[in-house]
């Protein structure tokens, strides 16, 4: 396994490297309206999916993000895209975020399952120090799951990011350290 290509699974779903060859796979899931409704990114169309990729690639290239595909195993199916991004190595802090699953997969267990798998990598294999997440104040699922992984509110950053609708969001900045992770760990398996 590569440090920056890993294969991350468990029994419920397998994230593995993003590619200009599998994202295909995703176009019955990136084209649902207003999938992305929080993020400033665009995966509404084949070009705009395409060019999201590319993008991603380009930053995985430059070492600042690890792009996944998504992909359900207890229904056989490619579920969407999430990503490490924003990483600092020399700090040991990264994001994972750019994460949008298909509606069939809400409330599933399956973001529960791909987070502590990434936190689970990013943690012990990568020895990050601290995991963020930045989620539009509005979006008061994405909140909650990520509340429920131990995540602490660190603060809002006001009117930091447009949307595509020309909307500019409050973003909410949240964070796991590596010390807390181990308690939270134990707690969530417990309940799988």
């Amino acid at each position: 396994m590569e440090i920056d290509s890993p294969v991350l699974e468990n029994e419920v779903v397998k994230l593995s490297p993003l590619t200009l060859e599998n994202y295909k796979n995703l176009y019955k899931i990136a084209f649902q309206p207003k999938l992305v409704q929080y993020s400033p990114s665009d995966v509404a169309t084949e070009k705009a999916l395409k060019n999201y990729v590319e993008t991603a690639l380009k930053s995985k290239a430059l070492k600042e993000a690890i792009p996944f595909i998504v992909y359900s195993k207890k229904d056989d199916l490619y579920a969407g895209c999430t990503r490490y991004m924003n990483i600092d190595w020399p700090n040991k802090v990264l994001h994972i975020g750019a994460t949008w699953l298909g509606r069939e997969f809400h409330g599933t267990g399956l973001n529960t399952h791909m987070k502590v798998l990434m936190l689970n990598y990013a943690f012990d294999m990568l020895k990050f120090e601290k995991v963020e997440f930045r989620i539009d104040e509005r979006n008061i699922r994405s909140r909650k799951a990520v509340e429920k992984l131990g995540a602490v509110l660190e603060g809002t950053l006001r009117k930091n990011v447009y949307l595509l609708d020309g909307f500019k969001r409050n973003t909410c900045c949240y964070g796991i350290l590596s010390e807390a992770w181990k308690d939270t760990k134990k707690t969530l398996l417990k309940s799988y």
